[in-house]
C-alpha cells in the first residue's frame, strides 16, 4: 500500500512538523547521530551506554549514590511494565491517582500482572488534590506503593508530584511517577519529592527517537525488590544488574536509538537543561493559546492547570468541521497535530514539544486558519463555541 512518504521523491522529502507528545521533531544532529553501524558489545558503545545513565542522572539532579538509571528496550509503556511488574511484591497493593487515559493504562497494568490495585479518581481536566491520596492511604495501611502521571496528556493537565510525593513519604509508602512527557523539561526537585521510581521515554521532552525507556531509581528501592519481578525480559533489578556487571543490555539493544539519545543528551545541555527547554516550550503553548482564542477554539483545561507539554481544544461548533479531513488538510500542509484523547468531550490536541522553534507555532496557527476556511468553518468561530 502506497502512504503520502512513499509518494514523495526522496530529492525534495521534508520531514513534517510534528506538534505531538511524541514521536517528535528532532534536530538533524540527532537525526544524523543514527547514521552509524555499531557493536552491542563494543567497549565504545558501552561507554555511551554509561555515559547516557550517568546524564540522566544529571538532569534529574540525582546524586549516583543513592540512585541509579536503568534503561529498558521498548516504547514507554515497557518501562512503566518493567517497574510496576519488578517492584511490587507478590502481597503489595498499589494506589494509583487517575485522572486520564495514562493513569487508566496503570490501573490495568496492575490487573493483568494480578497485582492489587486500587484508585484515586479526578476528571480528566482536573489535577490529583494531595489530599484524597491521603485520605485513601488513612483509610488502608495494606496499600504499600503509589503510583502517578505527571503531566497526563490526555488532556495536558499537570499533577502536583511534590505535594503528593510529601503525602506519600509521610505515610512510609514507595512512590511511582510516570514522568514521560515531562522529564527534561519541567524541573522537579525529584529526590525532595520522595520519588523511589521515574518513568521516561527517550522519544520525549529529552528530543531523542523511539525504542527505549529509562527508569531513575533509588538504589535501596531497586535493590529491595529482588526476586518480584514477573517477566524474564521486563524484570528491571536483572537489567540493573547486568548494566552494572558489564555495562551490557541483557538483550539486544537499540543501538541507534541510544546513538540519537547520547546526541540529545548533549543538545539539551546545550540549550541550558530543563528550565531552559521548558521556558521554551512554554513560550510555543503561549502562542498556540493566544493564537487559537483569537479564533474563537476553547481551551479543555483552566489555564492554571495547562502544563507545557500539549494542549487540547474543543472541536468547532459547526456542522462543516469534521476532525479527519481537518488533520488531513493540516497534514497535506506539513503539519500533523493529534487526535483527542478526552473521553468526556470531543477535542483534538496540539503538542509543544520538540525541536520547534516561534516560526513553526505561528505557521501552524496560520495553516489552521487557512483550512478552517477551506472547510467551510468561520474565523472567527460562532460565538456558541465559546460560550459552550
Amino acid at each position: 500500500m502506497m502512504t503520502d512518504l512513499d509518494s514523495e521523491p526522496l530529492s525534495s522529502w521534508k520531514d513534517k512538523a510534528l506538534f505531538t507528545p511524541g514521536p517528535l521533531t528532532t534536530s538533524r544532529t540527532v537525526k544524523q547521530a543514527m547514521l552509524r553501524d555499531v557493536g552491542s558489545r563494543d567497549t565504545a558503545f558501552i561507554q555511551i551506554i554509561r555515559e547516557i545513565r550517568s546524564g540522566l542522572l544529571q538532569v534529574a539532579s540525582l546524586s549516583p549514590d543513592a540512585y541509579t538509571a536503568v534503561l529498558m528496550q521498548g516504547s514507554g509503556t515497557f518501562g512503566l511494565e518493567s517497574v510496576v511488574g519488578s517492584v511490587i511484591p507478590p502481597d503489595g497493593h498499589l494506589l494509583v491517582a487517575v485522572n486520564g487515559a495514562y493513569g487508566r493504562r496503570l490501573v490495568r497494568m496492575a490487573e493483568i500482572l494480578r497485582i492489587r490495585v486500587s484508585t484515586v479518581e479526578r476528571p480528566e481536566n482536573e489535577p490529583i488534590p494531595p489530599e484524597v491520596v491521603e485520605q485513601a492511604l488513612a483509610s488502608n495501611e495494606r496499600m504499600t506503593h503509589v503510583a502517578i502521571v505527571h503531566c497526563e496528556t490526555t488532556s495536558g493537565v499537570m499533577n502536583d508530584v511534590e505535594a503528593v510525593g510529601a503525602v506519600v513519604r509521610r505515610f512510609g509508602r514507595t512512590f511511582l511517577v510516570d514522568a514521560m512527557s515531562s522529564f527534561g523539561a519541567v524541573p522537579v526537585d525529584w529526590a525532595a519529592a520522595g520519588v523511589d521510581f521515574l518513568v521516561s521515554s527517550s522519544n520525549k521532552c529529552i528530543e531523542g527517537v523511539p525504542g527505549f525507556a529509562f527508569v531513575l531509581a533509588r538504589k535501596a528501592a531497586l535493590l529491595a525488590a529482588r526476586g518480584w519481578a514477573r517477566s524474564l525480559a521486563l524484570d528491571l533489578v536483572a537489567q540493573y544488574e547486568g548494566l552494572e556487571r558489564d555495562g551490557q543490555f541483557r538483550f539486544t539493544p537499540p543501538t541507534h536509538a541510544l546513538l540519537a539519545f547520547h546526541q540529545a543528551l548533549r543538545e539539551l545541555a546545550q540549550e541550558g537543561g530543563p528550565a531552559a527547554r521548558g521556558a521554551r516550550y512554554e513560550r510555543n503553548r503561549r502562542i498556540i493559546a493566544e493564537g487559537m482564542r483569537a479564533m474563537g477554539f476553547r481551551s479543555y483545561l483552566r489555564e492554571e492547570v495547562q502544563g507545557p507539554i500539549i494542549s487540547s481544544f474543543f472541536y468547532p461548533d459547526h456542522p462543516a468541521f469534521e476532525f479527519e479531513p481537518f488533520y488531513q488538510a493540516l497534514s497535506r500542509r506539513g503539519y500533523l497535530i493529534y487526535p483527542g484523547k478526552v473521553t468526556q468531550a470531543n477535542c483534538f490536541r496540539i503538542g509543544h514539544i520538540g525541536r520547534l522553534e516561534e516560526a513553526d507555532f505561528r505557521g501552524l496557527l496560520l495553516a489552521i486558519r487557512d483550512v478552517l476556511h477551506e472547510i467551510g468553518v468561520p474565523v472567527p468561530l460562532p460565538v456558541s463555541q465559546q460560550t459552550m
